[in-house]
């Protein structure tokens, strides 16, 4: 499989089904396209129908959009889902929620991963989607974590969906309750984060 992905420092919907396949185990190829150039489109739309990324190639196969992505990679790793049905359906139902919703948080905290912006002042609608989130990740902390540490238990699908929210939290120090500040710490502790977030620095160097 090739998985297309944008820059890494601001590519948000790239890093999800990259982390999915970093978590899964499935041998992938990475091919790389930078944002924001005068050939980015054209570069994109040689892999990509949409012209955006992320693109999955998996021979004459070819998924875009992150969560499709994710749904398509779940039918070759199946723990990317809970095996339980209703936790099935709660993790299907918040990684729909991310990949829909959350439109100001996304335009009033921008990822920027190699970023440090401590003192941010959000506006009423930002504080709505975070507190939103929050209790999302609450909710399932509550539920399902006597299974493991992530939101479900072991990791999903779900986490990868709310994988730029870490690093976006932790861009604007964002405070948060006991449960999800510890899923955050698990989260950044994952090796493949700490890799995302490496490459991103070695981008501006």
């Amino acid at each position: 499989m090739k998985l297309v992905i944008g820059d890494r420092n601001y590519s948000s919907w790239s890093l999800r089904p990259w982390l999915a396949l970093k978590q899964s185990g499935l041998p992938f190829e990475e091919i790389q396209i930078p944002l924001r150039q005068t050939t980015t489109k054209a570069e994109i739309l040689n892999y990509s129908p949409s012209g955006k990324v992320p693109c999955l190639i998996d021979g004459e196969t070819v998924v875009w959009e992150s969560l499709s992505i994710c749904e398509y990679l779940a039918e070759k790793a199946h723990t990317l889902w809970p095996s339980e049905r209703k936790a099935r359906a709660e993790a299907r139902s918040i990684a729909c929620e991310m990949h829909s919703g959350f439109a100001a948080l996304r335009q009033g905290m921008p990822l920027d991963v190699r970023a440090s912006q401590p003192f941010l002042q959000p506006s009423v609608d930002v504080k709505a989607d975070v507190a939103r989130i929050v209790a999302i990740w609450e909710d399932c902390r509550q539920h399902y974590g006597h299974k493991g540490p992530f939101l479900f238990g072991h990791f999903t699908n779900a986490d990868a969906m709310y994988a730029p929210i870490v690093f976006r939290f932790l861009t604007y120090h964002v405070e948060l309750p006991e449960a999800s500040r510890k899923w955050v710490e698990t989260m950044a502790a994952l090796p493949a984060m700490q890799e995302w977030r490496q490459a991103s620095i070695d981008e501006a160097s």
